[in-house]
């Protein structure tokens, strides 16, 4: 089992979920701030819109504690750290007037991050559209893409002196489907599926945009990706035909399923939407989705393919096909009830390195834990250790059959704001206690400082 030498080991975090310093230095509200803060109970659901009536007015502070945080990850010896830019602290109405307030809080963060020698991989949309495009209709709008090249060159302009290593999007799926069809996350909406179809259409425009607006105007070679997530299956054994039919199961998207890793992948990189979706949704499918200079632009060459996985469902082979496999009785989870999967850090990458043709960069994994600090003043969390541990030698397993893995992220490098869940999940290496501020290191993070420190030959040491 060997990691490339040169293999990049990092932690992730998203804007909203850390910053806080929500109005501050002419930051703009964003969708997320606007959903937040209605604190009104649904009366179907008897639940408001985030556990708690939680906000990410503060967060975890990383506003005015950036330094103290890039610390700590210099003490973890993360190689890298992949952060998103708050659009509304850039561009308070969306375009327009720049705040330089805003950038310069990036820059700084940039220049503290190269001095402790981490790599920065700016993801330049992570759920927060600022709410004054939202009042324009946000991606239902036509003008939506260019809004997002006018702001992508703001901070090209900016920060690509330095920063080499873009992210267009992050889970588009999660923010279209889930916060306009279901409505169930900001902006909460409940389009009709054919403009699902439309704003979906328009992200990718808008990706397809950021692309040649960052490689026209970076001022050093640079790369780009994208990081949605997937279609997180894995073959319950390794017999050929399982791994067939878990291979089937990831990209098929013969029934009404939009969630299907191949509508959010297959345009971005392949250039067309997979014929069969087309075809299950063709009452809703818009013809005119198909032109050709749409999915030229939405395809600009990539350096790589960022994917976020978490947990996935087991497949096996059935006759015509495949099954999904039941979890067994008393299933491993996590505390958000997600189930344990090791073995999709094997296979997803596996199967996304032969569909797409990329090298593969795993830019979130990690888990939930209920953690707290001890009576010894440390946190323990054995089981996020064991989690990393299983997930980690998988993808190991990838890399050893020639998968072209070039890093890997850890979701997150500390307890955050978990969108609809507040406070109420822990996901980070660093325990944060949200009214103090205090940080403190988790067992795991000394446990990944060692792994980072072998670059992953302590994994063999069971």
């Amino acid at each position: 089992m060997s990691f490339p030498k040169d293999f990049l080991w990092g932690a992730a975090a998203a804007a909203y979920q850390i910053e806080g310093g929500a109005m501050e230095d002419g930051r703009g509200p964003s969708i997320w701030d606007v959903y937040s803060h209605d604190k009104r109970i649904d009366p179907k659901t008897g639940r408001m819109n985030i556990d708690n009536g939680d906000t990410g007015d503060v967060a975890c502070d990383h506003y005015h504690r950036y330094k103290e945080d890039v610390a700590l990850m210099k003490k973890i010896g993360l190689k890298a750290y992949r952060l998103s830019i708050s659009w509304s602290r850039v561009l308070p109405e969306g375009k327009g007037a720049v705040n330089e307030k805003g950038l310069d809080f990036y820059s700084d963060l940039v220049d503290e991050l190269l001095k402790a020698g981490i790599e920065p991989y700016i993801t330049l949309f992570h759920w927060d559209l600022p709410q004054a495009l939202m009042n324009l209709g946000g991606w239902s709008n036509p003008d939506s893409p260019d809004w997002f090249a006018e702001y992508v060159k703001v901070v090209t302009d900016r920060l690509s002196d330095r920063v080499t290593h873009w992210i267009t999007f992050n889970e588009p799926q999660c923010h279209v489907i889930i916060g306009h069809l279901l409505g169930e996350c900001a902006p909460k909406l409940k389009l009709p599926c054919q403009e699902v179809f439309q704003v979906m259409h328009r992200v990718f425009l808008a990706h397809g945009k950021a692309v040649q607006t960052i490689r026209k105007y970076s001022k050093v070679p640079c790369k780009v990706g994208y990081a949605p997530c997937a279609t997180e299956v894995y073959p319950v054994t390794d017999r050929e035909e399982d791994v067939k039919a878990a291979r089937k199961a990831a990209f098929d998207t013969s029934a009404e399923n939009l969630w299907n890793t191949s509508w959010w992948i297959d345009p971005i990189i392949l250039g067309k939407y997979p014929e069969d979706g087309v075809k299950a949704f063709a009452e809703y499918f818009p013809e005119s989705l198909l032109k050709e200079e749409d999915l030229k632009l939405i395809s600009q060459p990539l350096d790589f393919l960022g994917i976020n996985l978490y947990r996935g469902a087991g497949i096996k082979h059935a006759e015509g096909g495949y099954v999904q496999a039941e979890n067994k009785t008393g299933f491993d989870r996590t505390a958000f009830k997600w189930p344990v999967t090791p073995r999709i850090l094997h296979y997803m990458p596996k199967f996304l390195s032969e569909r797409y043709q990329l090298p593969i960069l795993i830019t979130e994994n990690g888990l939930s834990m209920a953690d707290w600090v001890s009576l010894d003043g440390k946190v323990h969390d054995p089981q996020r250790i064991d989690f990393m541990h299983r997930y980690l030698l998988e993808l190991s397993k990838a890399i050893e059959e020639g998968v072209d893995v070039i890093g890997y992220f850890a979701w997150s490098i500390m307890d955050n704001y978990e969108w609809s869940q507040g406070y109420g999940e822990r996901f980070g290496l660093i325990h944060v206690d949200f009214e103090t501020q205090k940080r403190t290191l988790k067992d795991s993070a000394y446990w990944y400082q060692e792994v980072i420190t072998t670059n992953g030959k302590s994994l063999q040491g069971l």
